[in-house]
């Protein structure tokens, strides 16, 4: 799941206003933020097959602390306790901590059975839709867009920047998803995919909080 994440970030902003679109769309990438640090300090595997399967050929060797089902609570509980600690906001934070533990919930939808239940035990989940393309275009996208929707239909752009700068982000986030679902495979190498996905992640991160940051909730001045 790549988009999926990203719609659920934007949807999340109804129940967590007060909440930047930043740091909605980092609790939901929270363990794939994480996930790239702890494969360059081999804690994790990974491995590029090509064929693994129709969506992507990552072959998720062993990631237990960042995408097992029990870590993904620990990793909320974390996130929602540092948010609350600063904000002294209670629904911020149990969004946050749900949100990030919302990306097992829809990572488990699409993977194969890759998935752990925790890092103690042996038995791996996954639904496999990735084998799937136009299912798993067709899921992907719908979230998004929905999510989308709700987002722009809870906030309104104080100006062009706010406008524009939605449907670039909403653009960019489309164009690539195309890119991973269509694109050639990536080199089977630690150190790229660390960059790669360190500098898109920052990209996107960045351009969310500059749209938010030029967006205001509908009914607020």
């Amino acid at each position: 799941m790549f988009i999926g994440h990203f719609g659920l970030s934007f949807a999340a902003k109804k129940v967590a206003p007060n909440v930047s679109l930043a740091t909605l769309f980092i609790a939901t990438q929270f363990v794939d933020i994480l996930w790239p640090f702890l494969l360059v300090f081999g804690v994790e595997k990974v491995a590029v097959t090509p064929g693994y399967t129709k969506m992507n050929a990552f072959e998720f060797l062993h990631y237990p602390y960042t995408h097992s089902l029990f870590m993904g609570l620990v990793w909320g509980v974390v996130a929602g306790g540092i948010h609350w600690l600063v904000k002294r906001d209670n629904r911020s934070a149990l969004v946050i901590g749900l949100c990030v533990l919302s990306h097992w919930l829809l990572d488990v939808i699409v993977h194969v059975a890759d998935l752990p239940l925790s890092p103690f035990g042996d038995y791996k989940a996954g639904f496999g839709l990735w084998n799937l393309v136009a299912v798993t275009l067709l899921v992907e996208t719908a979230i998004f867009l929905a999510g989308v929707f709700v987002y722009a239909s809870v906030t309104k752009a104080k100006n062009k920047v706010g406008k524009w700068g939605l449907w670039t982000l909403v653009l960019l986030l489309l164009m690539i998803t195309l890119s991973n679902t269509f694109g050639p495979t990536p080199p089977d190498s630690v150190m790229i995919l660390f960059y790669s996905f360190v500098t898109m992640m920052a990209i996107i991160i960045s351009l969310s909080w500059w749209v938010d940051r030029n967006r205001t909730l509908t009914g607020q001045k």
